[in-house]
Formats: structure tokens, C-alpha cells, sequence
């Protein structure tokens, strides 16, 4: 005595059975899914990087105005390179704690661990400060300061004093 549910499925019973609304729906998701994991991308646009930086040469009075301020880099000199530390805007900018040595020579300030103005050159059209009176230990500490700087920041020029044969002319 055969029994009528162990005899196979005929053609069109089985083709009904795959085309059933579930499946074509689970279908159909299946190729949308494939579809949209194997379509092209578009093209990435990459970022606008910043405008070049020309080395150049400063004397304190042509570095005086990058102080941050009128949208201006915030630039400061450290032993004679001078770095842009216009990332740092938030501590060397206007504002910032460090706001004094922006525009200036930060050598002595960075060396003594002084942020107040009397650390800054008065004359900015006299000579450099040549670090004199300073010990081992502050000589150091500046040191440590010019080695952050170098990891952190884009060395943007020199410092030269003001009549110096590699200052830039007046007016340039």
C-alpha cells in the first residue's frame, strides 16, 4: 500500500513550489543585496590640501605679523628656525596660553619655562638674542622644546637679524 505523500513531486508541482511569493521575494532580496555589494563605488574626492609653504627667511619684524590674528598663520622661532604652529592656534594663537611667542623669537621664553613678555626681545630691529645667561638645564629644556616642535610642526624658515646679508629687503 503506497501512501500518496511518498510519491515524488511532478514538474509542475515543484517549479510552483520554488515560485512561490516567499521565494521570489527572497530571491529577488538576494540579488539586490549582491547587486548592491558588487556595484562600482565612485570615486573618493580627496581633501584640498593646504597651500604650499616656501622656506623663507625672516628677521623678527617680517615675523611679527604671523601672530594669528587677521587670519594670518600663527608662526614662532625657536633657535633660529622658525615653525608654523598654525595647528596649534587653540595655545599659540590669540588667546592661547602660549599667545606671547606667536609672532616671535620663543627661544628664551620655551628655555626659562616663562610665557610673560619680558622674555621676548624689545628691540626687533637689534640683534638676536643670543641665549646668553642661560644654564645647561634651561639650554636643554629649549632643546627638548626645538625637538617637540620638529615632530610636530613644519619648519617654515630661518630668523635672521635685521641688516643681516640673507635678511629680506625692506619692502619684500
Amino acid at each position: 500500500m503506497a501512501d500518496k505523500t511518498d510519491t515524488p513531486l511532478s514538474a509542475p508541482t515543484y517549479a510552483q513550489s520554488i515560485a512561490s511569493p516567499i521565494n521570489l521575494i527572497l530571491i529577488s532580496l538576494l540579488i539586490v543585496l549582491v547587486y548592491l555589494r558588487l556595484r562600482p563605488k565612485p570615486p573618493t574626492a580627496l581633501a584640498k590640501g593646504p597651500p604650499p609653504i616656501v622656506f623663507r627667511t625672516f628677521t623678527p619684524l617680517t615675523l611679527k605679523p604671523y601672530n594669528g590674528e587677521n587670519n594670518m598663520p600663527v608662526y614662532l622661532a625657536v633657535n633660529g628656525k622658525v615653525f608654523d604652529v598654525s595647528n596649534g592656534r587653540n595655545f599659540y594663537g590669540p588667546g592661547g596660553p602660549y599667545e606671547n611667542f606667536a609672532g616671535r623669537d620663543a627661544s628664551r621664553g620655551l628655555a626659562c619655562g616663562s610665557f610673560d613678555e619680558d622674555m621676548l626681545t624689545k628691540d626687533l630691529k637689534g640683534p638676536l638674542d643670543d641665549l646668553k645667561g642661560l644654564g645647561d638645564e634651561e639650554m636643554e629644556a629649549m632643546r627638548g622644546w626645538e625637538e617637540r616642535f620638529h615632530e610636530k610642526y613644519l619648519v617654515v624658515g630661518k630668523l635672521v637679524a635685521v641688516g643681516h646679508p640673507e635678511a629680506p629687503k625692506e619692502g619684500s
